[in-house]
C-alpha cells in the first residue's frame, strides 16, 4: 500500500482522499469505485448530502469490512457535508442523522459546512435565482449546531468549506470548537487550490490558526462542463513533468502535497487511482517550485450560482470578501 493512503495531517485527516462528486445518480459505479479504491490503498473518502453518494460509500465500506480488505469501519476516514438547504440551526443535526442513515454508520470522521450560504429548507437543485431561494446565513447558530454534532459523538471533528479568511475570522471569534479543516471543493467551487490558484493568503492564515487546508479536485476537473483545463494544460507543469519522468497530474498533486495541504482526487479509473497515490519518494526542486510560484493566477470556478440580488451575496466580492 502506498504510504500516502494512510499518512495523516496533524489534525488526523489522511493526506490523500477520493472524492465522489459525480454528475447525476450513479450508485453502482460509485460503490464499485470506492471498493476498488480501498483495495488499492485509499482510506479517506469524501462525500456530501448534495452529491447523493453517501449510500454507495457506506455499502462499499461495509463490503470491504466483510471481505477483510480492512479490519473495521475505524480503518476508514469518512467525511460528509451539510448542504445549504440544511444550513439552519435546527436542521443541521437532523441532516447529519440522515447522512449517517445513508452511510449506515454511527459517526462520520469529519462533518463540514458545505458553503457559507443558507437556502430555503429543501432547496437542493439549481438554479438558485428566486427571491425565496436564499435566507440569511446564521453562522453562529449553524456552528453551534455543528458543535453539538461533535459533542454527541456523531462527528469526530467538524470543519467548513469555501470560507474566506474574513469568514474564518468571524467564525473563530465565537467558536467553542474551532474548525479542524477548511476544504476548497471544486464542485461548483469550494476552496479551489492548485498551481493556477495557489491561495497563498488563505494558506498562511489557516497555518497560523491551526486549520488544515484541503484541496478538492486540485487537477482542475479537466473535461467536465463545470471545470477547466487551465491546470492540466499549463506549459510550466508539462515541462516539469517531462523533465522528471512524471505525469502532469502527479506534478500538480505533488505541489499541493508539498504545501502541507490535504487533497481530494477524483478519478474512478484504477490506473489513475494508483497514479494519484504515487506522489511520495520524490520531490520538486527549489527551481521547479519557483517556476510554479510564478504561474499567472486565475480562479477557475467562482461560485456564481450563490450570487443573487435576492440573496446575502450580491456580488462575487461579497461572497469571497475580496479574496479573489
Amino acid at each position: 500500500m502506498s504510504a500516502t493512503g494512510t499518512e495523516r495531517a496533524p489534525c488526523g485527516l489522511p493526506r490523500i482522499g477520493l472524492g465522489t462528486a459525480v454528475q447525476g445518480p450513479r450508485p453502482d459505479p460509485v460503490r464499485a469505485a470506492v471498493l476498488r479504491a480501498i483495495q488499492v490503498g485509499y482510506r479517506h473518502f469524501d462525500t456530501a448530502a448534495h452529491y447523493a453518494t453517501e449510500a454507495p460509500i457506506g455499502e462499499a465500506a461495509a463490503e470491504a469490512v466483510r471481505a477483510g480488505v480492512v479490519d473495521s469501519r475505524g480503518d476508514l476516514f469518512i467525511t460528509s457535508k451539510v448542504w445549504c438547504a440544511d444550513n439552519h440551526p435546527d436542521r443541521v443535526l437532523p441532516a447529519l442523522r440522515k447522512t449517517l442513515s445513508n452511510l449506515q454508520m454511527e459517526y462520520v470522521d469529519l462533518y463540514m459546512v458545505h458553503w457559507p450560504v443558507t437556502m430555503k429548507a429543501g432547496r437542493f437543485t439549481a438554479p438558485f435565482t428566486a427571491p425565496e431561494d436564499f435566507e440569511p446565513f446564521d453562522m453562529r447558530g449553524v456552528w453551534e449546531a455543528m458543535e453539538e454534532c461533535h459533542r454527541l459523538g456523531l462527528a469526530k471533528s467538524i470543519g467548513v468549506c469555501n470560507f474566506s479568511c474574513k469568514k474564518l475570522e468571524t467564525l473563530l471569534s465565537f467558536a467553542t470548537i474551532p474548525p479542524a479543516v477548511n476544504q476548497f471543493t471544486f464542485w461548483e467551487m469550494q476552496v479551489e487550490i492548485n498551481p493556477v490558484w495557489q491561495q497563498r493568503k488563505l494558506r498562511q492564515f489557516c497555518r497560523e490558526k491551526g486549520i488544515q487546508l484541503c484541496a478538492y479536485s486540485p487537477l482542475g476537473a479537466k473535461g467536465t462542463h463545470w471545470g477547466s483545463d487551465s491546470v492540466m494544460d499549463s506549459g510550466v507543469i508539462h515541462e516539469i513533468a517531462k523533465s522528471k519522468g512524471k505525469t502532469v497530474a502527479q506534478v500538480c498533486l505533488r505541489w499541493v502535497y508539498e504545501q502541507g495541504d490535504c487533497l481530494i482526487v477524483k478519478s474512478f479509473d484504477e490506473a489513475r487511482m494508483k497514479e494519484n497515490l504515487d506522489i511520495v519518494g520524490w520531490e520538486l526542486t527549489e527551481e521547479e517550485r519557483q517556476r510554479i510560484s510564478k504561474i499567472p493566477q486565475r480562479k477557475i470556478n467562482q461560485g456564481r450560482r450563490y450570487v443573487s440580488e435576492h440573496g446575502p451575496y450580491k456580488s462575487l466580492e461579497e461572497l469571497w470578501d475580496g479574496e479573489i
